[in-house]
């Protein structure tokens, strides 16, 4: 079963979720949540991937991990998508290239947690992310420290929005990025696994 590409008009600016999702969580709900309030999205979409290339074990079937999503949000601003398997792409940069292509106007905002950010310099072409597309970082529990002191943080420093302009940061130009510490849910999709959850 395939699923239609995602609505967005020009001038929107559309914060992009992306992970494999396995499973999907109230954690997740709770960043979207934070993450369309703090930097002032229109709207947040779960990317939900085909499967991560930094993971040595593929995820469990799309179609079982699109259902669990839909079935997790429950906001009107929220969407789960499957853009990535529609479009063929694999990789953050090569979506984000598509993503531009296919809706020119709209602004899309990267959303990650912290714990990406410090590992963020072994994505592929993850410099063209930093040059291309505005990035929203939310902290997450234990990983603070890391992520400030990552390569693309230091790389980029002069490119970061002090968190009091973080509703700016869709109408910014790239590189861009706004670090915000929130309060986070500890709650994760491995320990969900790990405790037979999501068999």
């Amino acid at each position: 079963m395939r699923h239609e590409m995602p609505f967005a008009m020009p001038g929107q600016v559309i914060g992009l979720f992306g992970g494999s999702f396995d499973p999907p969580h109230e954690g997740h709900v709770h960043v979207s949540r934070e993450a369309l309030k703090r930097f002032g999205l229109d709207r947040v979409w779960w990317l939900v991937s085909p499967g991560n290339p930094l993971k040595a074990h593929g995820p469990a079937p799309l179609e079982r991990r699109m259902a669990a999503a839909r079935g997790v949000i429950r906001h009107p601003r929220v969407m789960a998508t499957d853009i990535e398997a529609l479009i063929g792409t694999r990789y953050t940069a090569e979506t984000l290239g598509a993503l531009q292509a296919l809706y020119p106007g709209v602004r899309f905002v990267w959303l990650m947690g912290a714990d990406n950010l410090a590992q963020f310099h072994r994505w592929q072409h993850w410099d063209w992310i930093m040059e291309h597309v505005p990035i929203g970082v939310l902290a997450r529990p234990g990983q603070r420290i890391s992520a400030r002191t990552s390569v693309a943080a230091q790389r980029y420093r002069d490119a970061k929005l002090p968190a009091s302009a973080a509703r700016l940061l869709g109408r910014a130009e790239a590189p861009a990025w706004c670090f915000l510490n929130v309060p986070m849910r500890d709650v994760s999709s491995s320990a969900i696994r790990a405790r037979g959850e999501w068999g």
